[in-house]
């Protein structure tokens, strides 16, 4: 059963200004869709290729490098789509955000955690927030790998995954990584993080 791409819950253009037309054009259009190509090559007549992706992701470094790349990048875009929203923004509430305030002592420190994680993160990957054990934990990961992977330093239910390859902002934020983090949280939809917090 060969994978597809999913469409986006909103048109390429309803996440600007903070988010560009043509970068949302090229990232789905382009690199998730490469990601599902290539994933499906990967597995291919093998073993593996009846296996869901949450199967595939959560044995990645056991499987092959290919399906570890291939196989996050659609895990990780995916949810990264659906993280986001035109109508996004504010705060969290209820139970999230008073784990949140609990972890990391505000919304704002939390934010100034996070971003940090995500400029922090060399090169390519991504800065998470998951649920490990009950309790909300920040933590990063290079290339497309994440959380649900045997191979993640930090294991744990991703709640929010916010994608710092250069791909995800170069055109209209060029090397400016921070600045792309500062904006992204006008898109956040904290009603698709409250859902996976409250089934973590």
């Amino acid at each position: 059963m060969a994978f597809t791409l999913p469409a986006l819950p909103y048109a390429h253009e309803a996440l600007e200004p903070h988010i560009d037309t043509l970068t949302m054009q090229i990232h789905h259009g382009k690199h998730h869709q490469a990601y599902v190509d290539n994933l499906n090559k990967a597995i291919a007549g093998t073993e593996h290729e009846n296996k869901t992706l949450e199967e595939l992701v959560a044995h990645a470094g056991k499987i092959s490098a290919p399906v570890r790349n291939n196989g996050g990048g659609h895990w990780n875009h995916s949810f990264f789509w659906e993280s986001l929203s035109p109508n996004g923004g504010g705060h969290p509430s209820g139970a999230l955000g008073e784990a949140i305030n609990q972890a990391f002592g505000s919304f704002d420190e939390f934010k100034t955690k996070f971003n940090a994680g995500g400029v922090g993160r060399f090169g390519s990957g991504w800065v998470w927030l998951v649920k490990k054990e009950g309790k909300l934990e920040i933590s990063s990961t290079p290339n497309q790998d994440n959380p649900l992977m045997d191979v993640a330093d930090v294991k744990g239910t991703p709640l929010l995954g916010v994608d710092v390859w250069e791909h995800a902002y170069y055109l209209k934020y060029q090397n400016k990584r921070p600045d792309y983090l500062a904006a992204i949280w006008n898109l956040i939809d904290w009603k698709k993080v409250e859902e996976r917090f409250a089934k973590a």
